[in-house]
């Protein structure tokens, strides 16, 4: 029989139900009427798809010349039980997505269906209100809820003080601080990854995930050292995977990001900086630079003082980098669009002139 190690010992795959897989109403509705099982993803392969149901774990094939690359690790989809060939992906209720790293213009997809995005920093060099601001917009577009979990809190002569500024970043964040490596602190992480819920964890590499997810579901994978003149590490965790959890729930640990372009996160992004927007709706001219205009509200707060020119700045280079990646990724997929339709009209043309 399959089973799965917890931290509080062994639990047969094949006995889960489809709510402790994080089925709720909302993919039920979604599947009324349409035919084949429900499974969850639990890791993307090239050629294939490893997936949870009721019946157990399942590998499942995709018809055609369809992509597992437009699949993440949990997703909600329907297969058919007798072949295990996938029928349809079912509508997400969260998706974390970002631009790919490096030069092409595509769309990457992190992970589905997650309740609380777990953004894991430490009481180091790591700590970056830049990165943790990224993260949070990503979370808000998301539609996921922001955790900071930070992590070193054994080294550091202050910790609290790390907590109050992730938590003054946005009256969404809940923020704890925290030692990797002890048990009884990774247990105050479980009311966000019991029964039915799926925490995702993301953050650089050397901060501690790898610690937190062996500690959270009871694996044992390697951890690697820290730099100490950066705090910098190395990837330890190689690929998505969606692990059951002691607490009863479901977790997804990703390869640490070296970098995190934003697209199509305009909604995320304004809800981080909830302030700015509020003063740029104030300001007289709609169309408002913020620089040296006339009436710009967020100037006058600047100039007395109230608020931070680099939050505005900061504000500022995402609202850019959204707007680029996403014209860019749209003009990719159009360009791709543009091409199938030209090979299909000459595949078309040819036939016509075989006479097929």
């Amino acid at each position: 029989m399959a089973v799965l190690q917890t931290c509080s010992g062994i639990k047969p795959l094949t006995s889960l139900t489809l709510s402790d897989l994080g089925w709720s109403a909302f993919h039920a509705a979604r599947a009324a009427g349409e035919p084949g099982l429900p499974a969850r993803v639990s890791l993307v392969a090239r050629d294939r798809l490893e997936a949870l149901a009721e019946i157990g774990p399942v590998t499942l094939t995709l018809p055609g010349k369809q992509s597992t690359g437009e699949f993440a690790v949990g997703d909600w989809l329907l297969f058919e039980p007798e072949n295990h060939r996938v029928l349809n992906l079912l509508e997400r209720k969260t998706l974390l997505h970002r631009r790919a790293a490096g030069t092409a213009s595509r769309d990457q997809l992190i992970a589905a269906n997650v309740d609380t995005l777990g953004i894991v920093t430490s009481c180091n060099h790591d700590f970056n209100v830049a990165r943790l601001e990224r993260y949070l917009a990503l979370a808000s577009a998301a539609g996921c809820l922001p955790l900071v979990v930070i992590t070193k809190a054994d080294e550091a002569e202050d910790p609290d003080a790390y907590r109050h500024r992730a938590e003054a970043l946005s009256p969404l964040v809940a923020a704890v601080t925290l030692d990797a490596r002890d048990p009884e602190q990774i247990a105050r992480l479980h009311p966000w990854c019991d029964r039915g819920q799926t925490l995702a964890l993301l953050g650089s590499s050397g901060v501690g995930k790898t610690t937190i997810s062996n500690g959270l579901t009871g694996r044992h994978d390697g951890t690697q050292d820290i730099r100490t003149d950066d705090s910098k590490g190395r990837h330890t965790t190689t690929a998505r995977a969606l692990w059951r959890t002691a607490a009863g729930g479901w977790l997804i640990d990703t390869p640490g990001m070296r970098e995190l372009q934003l697209t199509d996160a305009a909604e995320g992004i304004d809800s981080v900086f909830a302030d700015l927007s509020e003063l740029a709706a104030r300001c007289r001219f709609s169309d408002c630079g913020h620089d040296s205009e006339p009436g710009c509200a967020i100037r006058a707060e600047i100039d007395a003082g109230r608020l931070d020119p680099a939050r505005l700045a900061r504000w500022r280079k995402l609202q850019r980098e959204d707007a680029r990646n996403s014209e860019t990724i749209a003009e990719a997929r159009a360009r791709s669009r543009g091409f199938g339709k030209m090979v299909r009209s000459v595949m078309e043309e040819k036939r016509r002139w075989r006479g097929d």
